[in-house]
Protein backbone atom coordinates (compact mmCIF):
# COMPACT_ATOMS: atom_id res chain seq x y z
CA UNK A 1 0.00 0.00 0.00
CA UNK A 2 1.22 3.52 -0.79
CA UNK A 3 1.02 5.64 2.65
CA UNK A 4 1.86 9.41 3.18
CA UNK A 5 2.61 10.67 6.73
CA UNK A 6 1.11 14.30 7.14
CA UNK A 7 2.51 16.16 10.20
CA UNK A 8 6.42 15.05 11.74
CA UNK A 9 6.47 16.85 15.32
CA UNK A 10 8.10 14.64 17.76
CA UNK A 11 5.39 12.28 17.85
CA UNK A 12 4.83 12.03 14.35
CA UNK A 13 8.31 11.57 13.11
CA UNK A 14 8.93 8.45 15.27
CA UNK A 15 5.84 6.87 14.47
CA UNK A 16 6.52 7.73 10.51
CA UNK A 17 10.56 6.57 10.88
CA UNK A 18 8.75 2.94 12.38
CA UNK A 19 6.71 2.32 9.28
CA UNK A 20 9.67 3.11 7.52
CA UNK A 21 11.91 0.69 9.01
CA UNK A 22 8.92 -1.87 8.89
CA UNK A 23 9.42 -1.55 4.88
CA UNK A 24 6.30 0.65 4.05
CA UNK A 25 6.23 3.07 1.17
CA UNK A 26 5.84 6.23 2.92
CA UNK A 27 5.23 9.82 1.24
CA UNK A 28 5.97 12.86 4.18
CA UNK A 29 5.29 16.16 4.12
CA UNK A 30 5.53 18.53 7.28
CA UNK A 31 5.12 22.46 7.03
CA UNK A 32 8.99 22.41 8.06
CA UNK A 33 10.38 20.90 5.05
CA UNK A 34 13.84 19.71 6.89
CA UNK A 35 11.41 17.98 9.34
CA UNK A 36 10.71 15.65 6.53
CA UNK A 37 13.75 15.63 4.64
CA UNK A 38 14.91 13.90 7.91
CA UNK A 39 13.29 11.15 7.04
CA UNK A 40 14.77 10.84 3.16
CA UNK A 41 17.80 8.93 4.63
CA UNK A 42 15.06 6.51 6.28
CA UNK A 43 13.73 5.43 2.34
CA UNK A 44 10.71 8.76 2.79
CA UNK A 45 9.92 10.43 -0.03
CA UNK A 46 9.62 14.17 0.66
CA UNK A 47 6.41 16.24 -0.67
CA UNK A 48 6.63 19.61 -0.93
CA UNK A 49 2.70 20.11 -0.43
CA UNK A 50 0.18 17.90 1.42
CA UNK A 51 -1.98 17.42 -1.91
CA UNK A 52 0.90 16.35 -3.69
CA UNK A 53 1.66 13.76 -0.57
CA UNK A 54 -1.47 12.29 -0.28
CA UNK A 55 -2.31 11.90 -4.12
CA UNK A 56 -2.52 7.88 -5.32
CA UNK A 57 -2.26 6.99 -1.65
CA UNK A 58 -4.28 4.21 -0.32
CA UNK A 59 -3.69 5.77 3.46
CA UNK A 60 -3.12 9.02 4.50
CA UNK A 61 -1.74 9.36 8.14
CA UNK A 62 -2.36 12.73 10.36
CA UNK A 63 -0.20 13.43 13.50
CA UNK A 64 -1.43 17.54 13.93
CA UNK A 65 -0.96 20.07 16.74
CA UNK A 66 -4.96 20.47 16.97
CA UNK A 67 -8.10 21.13 15.02
CA UNK A 68 -7.14 24.08 13.46
CA UNK A 69 -3.77 22.64 12.22
CA UNK A 70 -5.98 19.83 10.68
CA UNK A 71 -8.31 22.22 9.01
CA UNK A 72 -6.03 23.69 7.69
CA UNK A 73 -3.80 20.88 5.80
CA UNK A 74 -6.86 18.96 4.79
CA UNK A 75 -8.99 22.38 3.31
CA UNK A 76 -6.53 24.93 2.77
CA UNK A 77 -4.12 22.32 1.98
CA UNK A 78 -6.59 20.49 -0.84
CA UNK A 79 -5.96 17.05 0.85
CA UNK A 80 -9.53 16.28 0.64
CA UNK A 81 -9.81 16.47 -2.70
CA UNK A 82 -6.51 14.92 -3.81
CA UNK A 83 -7.48 11.86 -1.53
CA UNK A 84 -9.13 9.20 -4.14
CA UNK A 85 -12.49 7.28 -3.39
CA UNK A 86 -11.83 4.62 -0.94
CA UNK A 87 -8.86 5.94 0.43
CA UNK A 88 -8.32 6.19 4.12
CA UNK A 89 -7.50 8.91 6.41
CA UNK A 90 -6.18 8.08 10.04
CA UNK A 91 -6.35 10.71 12.51
CA UNK A 92 -3.17 10.06 14.91
CA UNK A 93 -3.94 13.34 16.72
CA UNK A 94 -6.13 14.41 19.84
CA UNK A 95 -8.67 16.51 18.01
CA UNK A 96 -12.23 17.45 19.43
CA UNK A 97 -14.94 15.36 19.34
CA UNK A 98 -17.12 18.06 17.29
CA UNK A 99 -13.87 17.85 14.41
CA UNK A 100 -13.97 14.53 14.92
CA UNK A 101 -17.90 13.60 13.77
CA UNK A 102 -17.33 16.77 10.75
CA UNK A 103 -14.45 14.91 9.46
CA UNK A 104 -16.53 11.58 9.45
CA UNK A 105 -19.31 12.87 7.48
CA UNK A 106 -16.40 14.90 4.88
CA UNK A 107 -14.68 12.10 4.20
CA UNK A 108 -18.11 10.26 2.93
CA UNK A 109 -18.85 12.90 1.18
CA UNK A 110 -15.82 12.21 -0.77
CA UNK A 111 -16.37 8.32 -0.82
CA UNK A 112 -13.51 7.86 1.31
CA UNK A 113 -13.33 6.87 4.66
CA UNK A 114 -12.33 8.06 8.09
CA UNK A 115 -10.39 6.01 10.96
CA UNK A 116 -9.70 7.53 14.74
CA UNK A 117 -6.62 6.42 15.63
CA UNK A 118 -5.04 9.08 18.90
CA UNK A 119 -2.43 7.67 20.91
CA UNK A 120 -1.16 7.49 24.27
CA UNK A 121 2.32 7.94 25.02
CA UNK A 122 5.28 10.46 24.82
CA UNK A 123 7.84 10.94 22.29
CA UNK A 124 10.09 8.65 24.06
CA UNK A 125 7.32 5.89 24.15
CA UNK A 126 6.70 6.62 20.55
CA UNK A 127 10.55 6.06 19.63
CA UNK A 128 10.19 2.85 21.35
CA UNK A 129 7.19 1.28 19.25
CA UNK A 130 5.31 1.34 22.40
CA UNK A 131 1.81 3.76 22.03
CA UNK A 132 -1.19 2.56 23.37
CA UNK A 133 -3.76 3.27 20.30
CA UNK A 134 -7.65 3.56 20.54
CA UNK A 135 -9.16 3.05 17.04
CA UNK A 136 -12.95 3.55 16.09
CA UNK A 137 -14.19 3.57 12.46
CA UNK A 138 -15.80 1.24 10.01
CA UNK A 139 -15.25 -2.40 10.52
CA UNK A 140 -13.49 -2.55 7.00
CA UNK A 141 -11.69 0.05 7.29
CA UNK A 142 -10.22 -0.79 10.53
CA UNK A 143 -9.25 -3.97 9.60
CA UNK A 144 -6.73 -2.68 6.38
CA UNK A 145 -5.30 -0.10 8.84
CA UNK A 146 -4.46 -2.51 11.80
CA UNK A 147 -1.11 -4.31 10.55
CA UNK A 148 0.19 -0.19 10.00
CA UNK A 149 -0.53 0.56 13.63
CA UNK A 150 0.36 -2.10 14.74
CA UNK A 151 4.15 -1.20 13.73
CA UNK A 152 4.47 1.30 15.88
CA UNK A 153 2.16 0.11 18.92
CA UNK A 154 2.56 -2.32 22.43
CA UNK A 155 -1.57 -2.49 22.29
CA UNK A 156 -4.64 -1.10 20.25
CA UNK A 157 -8.14 -0.78 21.76
CA UNK A 158 -11.18 -1.01 18.83
CA UNK A 159 -13.57 1.46 20.84
CA UNK A 160 -16.60 1.13 18.05
CA UNK A 161 -17.68 2.25 14.30
CA UNK A 162 -17.73 6.25 15.38
CA UNK A 163 -14.57 7.93 15.03
CA UNK A 164 -14.84 10.48 16.96
CA UNK A 165 -15.95 7.73 20.18
CA UNK A 166 -11.85 6.85 20.04
CA UNK A 167 -11.45 11.04 20.01
CA UNK A 168 -14.01 11.19 22.96
CA UNK A 169 -11.62 8.29 24.86
CA UNK A 170 -8.74 9.41 24.36
CA UNK A 171 -9.36 13.28 26.03
CA UNK A 172 -10.95 10.96 28.80
CA UNK A 173 -7.71 9.69 29.24
CA UNK A 174 -5.72 12.74 29.13
CA UNK A 175 -8.22 14.57 31.75
CA UNK A 176 -7.27 11.37 33.60
CA UNK A 177 -3.61 12.13 33.10
CA UNK A 178 -4.12 15.55 34.33
CA UNK A 179 -5.88 14.66 37.44
CA UNK A 180 -2.69 12.61 38.35
CA UNK A 181 -0.22 15.58 37.58
CA UNK A 182 -2.78 17.86 40.20
CA UNK A 183 -3.01 15.11 42.89
CA UNK A 184 0.86 14.71 42.87
CA UNK A 185 1.43 18.37 42.92
CA UNK A 186 -0.75 18.94 46.05
CA UNK A 187 0.91 15.40 47.99
CA UNK A 188 4.11 17.00 46.86
CA UNK A 189 3.39 20.14 48.05
CA UNK A 190 1.97 18.81 51.52
CA UNK A 191 4.84 16.47 51.86
CA UNK A 192 7.53 19.35 51.60
CA UNK A 193 5.49 21.54 53.91
CA UNK A 194 6.01 18.88 56.23
CA UNK A 195 9.92 18.07 55.92
CA UNK A 196 9.12 14.78 53.92
CA UNK A 197 10.99 14.68 50.51
CA UNK A 198 9.12 14.54 48.12
CA UNK A 199 11.18 11.51 46.01
CA UNK A 200 10.90 9.25 49.42
CA UNK A 201 6.76 10.70 49.65
CA UNK A 202 6.58 9.22 46.03
CA UNK A 203 8.49 6.14 46.04
CA UNK A 204 6.37 5.11 48.86
CA UNK A 205 3.26 5.51 48.22
CA UNK A 206 3.49 3.89 44.83
CA UNK A 207 5.14 0.71 46.29
CA UNK A 208 2.26 0.43 48.86
CA UNK A 209 -0.62 1.87 47.25
CA UNK A 210 -0.20 2.14 43.18
CA UNK A 211 2.72 -0.16 42.10
CA UNK A 212 2.29 2.17 38.63
CA UNK A 213 5.07 3.36 36.10
CA UNK A 214 3.00 5.54 35.03
CA UNK A 215 2.91 7.34 38.37
CA UNK A 216 6.50 7.08 38.55
CA UNK A 217 7.31 8.34 35.75
CA UNK A 218 5.05 11.54 35.55
CA UNK A 219 6.27 11.42 39.29
CA UNK A 220 9.96 11.86 38.49
CA UNK A 221 9.26 14.06 35.23
CA UNK A 222 7.45 16.46 37.63
CA UNK A 223 10.35 16.23 40.18
CA UNK A 224 13.26 16.54 37.66
CA UNK A 225 12.16 18.67 34.66
CA UNK A 226 13.47 17.75 31.71
CA UNK A 227 15.61 20.03 28.94
CA UNK A 228 12.73 19.41 26.34
CA UNK A 229 9.20 18.57 27.42
CA UNK A 230 7.55 15.62 26.35
CA UNK A 231 3.81 17.56 26.36
CA UNK A 232 3.51 21.28 26.79
CA UNK A 233 0.85 23.01 28.99
CA UNK A 234 -0.71 24.92 26.11
CA UNK A 235 -1.31 21.07 24.88
CA UNK A 236 -3.10 20.21 28.51
CA UNK A 237 -4.65 23.58 28.13
CA UNK A 238 -6.20 22.40 24.80
CA UNK A 239 -6.66 18.97 25.68
CA UNK A 240 -8.72 19.82 28.86
CA UNK A 241 -10.81 22.27 27.21
CA UNK A 242 -11.58 20.06 24.53
CA UNK A 243 -12.53 17.13 27.06
CA UNK A 244 -15.23 19.84 28.85
CA UNK A 245 -16.22 20.70 25.31
CA UNK A 246 -16.97 17.06 24.77
CA UNK A 247 -18.93 16.78 28.07
CA UNK A 248 -20.80 19.71 28.75
CA UNK A 249 -22.30 18.67 24.80
CA UNK A 250 -23.96 15.72 27.03
CA UNK A 251 -24.56 17.62 29.64
CA UNK A 252 -22.11 15.99 31.86
CA UNK A 253 -20.49 18.61 34.56
CA UNK A 254 -16.86 18.79 34.93
CA UNK A 255 -16.20 20.38 38.19
CA UNK A 256 -12.30 18.62 38.34
CA UNK A 257 -11.49 19.72 34.53
CA UNK A 258 -12.71 23.39 35.23
CA UNK A 259 -10.41 23.67 38.07
CA UNK A 260 -7.56 21.93 35.79
CA UNK A 261 -8.04 24.63 32.67
CA UNK A 262 -8.13 27.49 35.47
CA UNK A 263 -5.11 26.17 36.14
CA UNK A 264 -3.76 25.76 32.61
CA UNK A 265 -5.02 29.21 31.89
CA UNK A 266 -3.45 31.01 35.11
CA UNK A 267 0.35 29.17 33.96
CA UNK A 268 -0.60 30.36 29.94
CA UNK A 269 -0.86 33.83 31.61
CA UNK A 270 2.60 33.00 33.69
CA UNK A 271 4.28 32.68 30.20
CA UNK A 272 4.72 28.87 31.20
CA UNK A 273 2.86 27.57 27.86
CA UNK A 274 5.89 26.07 26.72
CA UNK A 275 6.84 24.39 29.69
CA UNK A 276 6.09 20.44 30.06
CA UNK A 277 2.81 19.76 31.42
CA UNK A 278 3.56 17.65 34.35
CA UNK A 279 6.57 19.73 35.81
CA UNK A 280 5.34 23.18 35.14
CA UNK A 281 1.85 22.00 36.90
CA UNK A 282 4.14 21.80 40.15
CA UNK A 283 5.83 24.44 39.51
CA UNK A 284 3.10 26.75 38.67
CA UNK A 285 1.52 25.69 42.31
CA UNK A 286 4.82 26.09 44.01
CA UNK A 287 5.30 29.30 42.98
CA UNK A 288 1.69 30.49 44.05
CA UNK A 289 2.29 28.74 47.73
CA UNK A 290 5.65 30.52 47.82
CA UNK A 291 4.35 33.66 46.37
CA UNK A 292 7.15 33.87 43.59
Amino acid sequence: MKIAFLGLGKMGTAVARLLLKGGEDVTVWNRTTSHAEALEGDGARVALMPADAVAGCDIVFTMLMDDPAMEAVLYEGKVLEAMGKGAIHVSLSTLSVALSRKLTAEHEKHGQHFVAAPVFGRPHIAEAGKLWVAMAGAHDAVKKVRPLIEKFSRGITVVGETPWSAHGLKLAGNFLITAVIASLTEAFLSAEALGIEPEVFLQTVNSALFNSPFYEMYGNIMLHPPDKPGGTMALGEKDTRLFREAAHEQGVATPLADIFLATFHRAIEAGMKDRDWAAGYLQLQRSAKTGQ
